[in-house]
């Protein structure tokens, strides 16, 4: 580990650099989950790891501030687990390879973890050095980037004492978050029948080079969608021939915009032909979306593979799902700056005969998202999939009255010189659980800088950490003032 002489600042790192020896991607966290029930004991707390491998870490009040109002520190565990193509990474095995430099802190090949890694960090390192407080607990929990399972399980118990809650999830220091957008995770899956070749050219189409990136943050940008560029490509190539598809995949995760995807196929079509068709869609790529994604490329190659391709009436069926899937923004807010509604086509994969398609709609009204969820039931009817809905996740009402907001605020502006951004995000947060847990919470999150989340381009500016520590910790302190 390199050191920056800031204790603050070597601290926290040193914290980030234990996860980040620890493969975690969602729904693989045991390992780390016992990792952070031995730190956390070795520090002196009591812990909880509950059924679903959660844990709870209590730290008593300092002297004089046992009635204090109780105040939770609240992060995760998992990561999203996103590889560039080429680097050889498996996410249940491999850790996350470090590379530090003087502003910022990345990893080799892959996405860093920082979300939600540098939050938990920071949380660590607060709970061991915070000297004036009231009683202290610190939640961490699982499975938060697939679903918020984690938060979900956890008993109600850990919530109905405590009056406040600051949760570490934000991706910017001088960002103050109030309230987040609602989701649900909705997957079309179908068996798929194959048939005997009927051509003998077979090639690779290929779509890559685009930006991705966190389907809430990001999906405001226009950035463009590997998978649907791609089945629109797809479609192209039928129009202008036989099409034989043999395989498709694309993307890493339902709440990552992907931005790689191919297709295995046969057809009548010429090389050049092929080629010449492709890059027609390359070119109608980049009217559409060149300002935001200058950098996409597609590209054929000649293959030579032994399996069958699947029938058309399952090609069709399942292209037609990939073009009518909306992603990308839907409806702006009526009421504040930035998207309510949007949805994201994440990922499309095979497994031998099954094909499944990952699809996640996110708003801040919760009737819109149970809209999605009719629309996605009646579009599985007209294609012959099945589409598996999950547990819809709640908005987080923002709270223009609350005082946790205004005092740390307040913080914010006497440390740094400048005034704090006071949002609600469209992107998922825990906070959206804890306040069905207990509606009198009073809740932020907040969070050091990092960029291009969920993508391996991933970056955490360094500069961030100490101010956000500070500003936490006095919180701490006022909040154990309020006796």
């Amino acid at each position: 580990m390199k050191r920056y002489n800031n204790a603050i600042l070597d601290g926290v790192l040193e914290e980030f650099e234990g996860l980040a020896a620890i493969p975690r991607p969602s729904g693989h966290e045991k390992a780390v989950s016992d990792y952070l029930k031995q730190r956390l004991e070795t520090l002196g707390f009591s812990v909880v790891q509950d059924d679903v491998y959660n844990i709870i870490a209590d730290k008593p009040a300092t002297k004089g501030y046992e009635k204090s109002p109780r105040t939770i520190l609240q992060g995760h565990m998992d990561m999203v687990c996103v590889a560039q193509p080429g680097y050889a990474y498996t996410p249940e095995q491999d850790p996350i390879r470090l590379v530090y430099g003087e502003q910022y802190l990345e990893a080799k090949g892959t996405s860093l973890g920082a979300d939600d890694g540098i939050g938990v960090a920071a949380a660590i390192y607060l709970m061991q050095t915070v000297k004036e407080h009231g009683p202290l607990r610190f939640i961490v929990t699982v499975d938060e980037e697939r679903g918020m399972t984690g938060t979900m399980a956890l008993s109600e118990k850990y919530f109905a004492d405590a009056n406040f809650l600051i949760n570490c999830d934000s991706e910017n220091y001088d960002e103050l978050t109030i309230g987040s957008a609602g989701g649900v995770d909705i997957e079309f899956t179908r068996e798929l029948s194959r048939t005997a070749p009927a051509q003998k050219n077979c090639y690779r189409i290929t779509v890559n080079g685009l930006r991705g990136g966190h389907s809430g943050e990001r999906i405001g940008d226009g950035r463009g969608n590997a998978i649907r560029t791609l089945a629109l490509a797809l479609f192209s190539i039928q129009d202008h021939g036989t099409l034989e598809l043999i395989s498709i995949r694309g993307g890493t995760a339902r709440n990552a915009i992907p931005s790689a995807s191919e297709a295995v196929i046969r057809t009548n079509l010429s090389e050049e032909d092929l080629r010449a068709i492709i890059d027609e869609q390359k070119m109608r790529f980049l009217h559409s979306y060149g300002n935001v994604d200058p950098n996409v490329r597609m590209e054929v190659q000649t293959i030579n593979v032994d399996q069958n391709p699947i029938k058309a009436g399952d090609t069709m069926r399942l292209l037609r799902l990939l073009v009518m899937l909306h992603t990308g923004v839907f409806s702006m807010s009526s009421v504040a700056s930035g998207v309510e509604t949007s949805a994201n086509l994440g990922r499309v994969g095979m497994n031998g005969e099954r094909v499944a398609v990952q699809f996640y709609p996110r708003s801040e009204i919760d009737e819109k998202t149970e809209e999605f969820c009719l629309f996605a039931k009646q579009l599985a009817a007209l294609t012959g999939f099945s589409a598996n809905i999950g547990v819809p996740s709640p908005a987080w009402k923002a709270n223009p009255n609350s005082r946790l907001a205004h005092l740390m605020a307040g913080i914010f502006k006497k440390q740094n010189g400048k005034s704090m951004k006071i949002e609600t995000i469209h992107a998922g947060l825990e906070c959206s659980w804890h306040a069905r847990k207990n509606p009198e919470l009073d809740m932020v999150s907040v969070g050091v800088t990092t960029e291009n989340i969920h993508s391996p381009q991933e970056r955490l500016v360094l500069a961030t950490i100490e101010p956000q520590v500070k500003m936490i910790a006095e919180a701490i302190k006022k909040i154990a003032q309020m006796v």
